[in-house]
């Protein structure tokens, strides 16, 4: 009798997964994308692989140099996030503005802005290198493709943005500096690409 029970039990069970099952979709893939395709009579299958990264071995000349190349990996780690995270608030920022109606309430809006996020990162910020802040400078052009400067100059006008780029000059810094991957920043683009990847 016990076992008669468990058996309706379990039917009972696989019966409700079954019927509920029916509803529910299942390796639902993003708009543009499919598993396979037909042609002819033959189903070809579609794979989606990540880009793959390949650069010739690292070689130095000596230890200053690997110690350099070090540098500039762990600068890379603390700086990119920050770049990031600059290109993701400006993207926001732009969407936010374009629902606000009069030109007061946007400049209002970054003004909030400008002061909450002065407040938020400031400390963090403080804690950078020299080079670490020279190395953000450029690593927020490469994720914007295009300058601080520019990016101040078009948020808070031409006034602002020259007041924070001669703030940045009395430490040595120019938030005109532009990045350049295929010529003096390939070294940096390179341990860029690989820290991105996880192979660093």
């Amino acid at each position: 009798m016990i076992r008669i029970k468990v058996l309706i039990l379990m039917l009972s069970v696989f019966y409700c997964a079954s019927s509920s099952a029916q509803s529910i979709q299942t390796n639902i893939l993003p708009k543009g994308y499919y598993k396979a395709y037909v042609e002819n009579s033959d189903t070809v299958p579609i794979v989606n692989l990540r880009d793959v990264y390949i650069f010739p071995p690292q070689k130095f000349k000596n230890k200053k140099e690997q110690q350099k190349y070090n540098k500039l990996v762990r600068d890379v780690k603390r700086t990119l996030p920050y770049a990031k995270m600059v290109y993701e608030t400006l993207i926001e920022t732009y969407e936010y503005m374009e629902t606000l109606p009069t030109e007061k309430e946007r400049q209002a809006h970054l003004k909030r802005m400008e002061k909450e996020l002065f407040k938020e990162y400031k400390p963090e910020l403080k804690k950078l290198t020299f080079s670490q802040g020279k190395l953000l400078i450029k690593l927020i052009d490469r994720e914007c493709n295009q300058s601080s400067y520019n990016l101040l100059r078009a948020y808070l006008g031409s006034f602002r943005a020259g007041f924070w780029n001669l703030f940045a000059g009395i430490f040595g810094a120019s938030l005109k500096t532009e990045y350049d991957p295929k010529g003096k920043d390939a070294m940096t683009e390179r341990v860029v690409v690989l820290v991105e990847n996880g192979l660093l």
